[in-house]
C-alpha cells in the first residue's frame, strides 16, 4: 500500500461537493467484495463507509483489520472507518495502518473523548466522534473543537435495514448551528429516498446508505438519485436561511 493520504488531503476530498452519499460496505455482497467496490466507484461514489463491530459494544460482528487492508488494496477512495468497539483506543494505529482515512469512535465508551481524538489526528487521519440515538447531543460539546467529523446515528448500531429515528434531525440542526463545531456532519441509519433530503436539510454533509445503495439493481442511477435528493435538501435549508418560507 502507498503512504496514507494526509489529513488535509482527506479533508479536502471529503468536503469537495458535499452533500453526498457514502455507500456502507456492510450491506454489500462480501462474496464479491472487490467487484462491489469497483461498481460503486464506477457509479460515482467518492468515499466508502466501513462498520467495524466487536460483538460487545454492538450485538453483532462485522469485519476487522485484514478486510480493511483488502478494501484499501481494491480502491483509492476515502475509507471512512466507524469503530463500534468497547476499546477503540487500542485499535487506532492498526486501522490507520490498514488504510483508514477517517476513524470514528463512540462517545458512549469514552468519558473524555479528547485524548482519543487527538491521537487519531496524530496518526494523520480525520477524527470522528459518534453518538447513538439515546445520547443527548449536548454531551459532545466539550469535544467538538477536536472533531473533524461528527457521526449522528439515526438507528441503534449493529444491524442494517432499521427504521430512521427522526431525533437525528434535531441533533444535526443543533450541531450545524453550534459555533464550536467546524466538523463535517454525517448521519447513518435508515438513510434512503424518503429520509435523505430531510437529513441534508438538517445539516448533514455525508449520508451513509447501505441497503438503499446495495439493494438497488443499478448502483449508478441509485447513487445519482440519492445525491440529487440530498442536494434538494441543502437547497431547502439554504432557502430557509435566506428567509424563505
Amino acid at each position: 500500500m502507498d503512504s496514507p493520504a494526509s489529513s488535509d488531503e482527506i479533508s479536502q476530498r471529503l468536503r469537495a461537493g458535499t452533500p453526498y452519499v457514502l455507500p456502507s460496505l456492510l450491506a454489500c455482497d462480501f462474496g464479491h467484495l472487490a467487484e462491489e467496490i469497483r461498481e460503486v466507484e464506477a457509479a460515482g461514489a467518492t468515499a466508502l463507509h466501513l462498520d467495524i463491530m466487536d460483538g460487545h459494544f454492538v450485538p453483532n460482528l462485522s469485519f476487522g483489520i485484514p478486510v480493511v487492508e483488502a478494501i484499501r488494496r481494491a480502491t483509492e477512495l476515502v475509507l471512512d472507518v466507524h469503530l463500534m468497539l468497547d476499546n477503540p483506543a487500542e485499535y487506532l494505529e492498526p486501522f490507520r495502518k490498514a488504510g483508514a482515512d477517517v476513524l470514528t469512535v463512540h462517545a458512549e465508551v469514552l468519558p473524555d473523548p479528547r485524548p482519543v481524538l487527538e491521537r487519531i489526528r496524530e496518526l494523520g487521519a480525520l477524527a470522528g466522534l459518534s453518538l447513538n440515538p439515546p445520547l443527548d447531543v449536548a454531551l459532545l460539546e466539550p469535544a467538538l473543537p477536536f472533531c473533524d467529523l461528527v457521526l449522528v446515528m439515526s438507528v441503534m448500531p449493529g444491524f442494517g435495514g432499521q427504521q430512521f429515528d427522526p431525533i437525528a434531525l434535531d441533533k444535526l440542526r443543533w450541531l450545524a448551528k453550534h459555533p464550536d463545531c467546524p466538523a463535517l456532519l454525517e448521519v447513518d441509519g435508515g438513510v434512503n429516498e424518503q429520509t435523505i433530503a430531510d437529513c441534508a436539510a438538517a445539516g448533514a454533509d455525508l449520508l451513509v446508505a447501505g441497503t438503499a445503495v446495495f439493494g438497488a439493481a443499478d448502483y449508478e442511477s441509485q447513487l445519482a438519485e440519492l445525491n440529487k435528493l440530498a442536494r434538494q435538501g441543502v437547497d431547502r435549508r439554504e432557502h430557509l436561511q435566506r428567509g424563505g418560507s
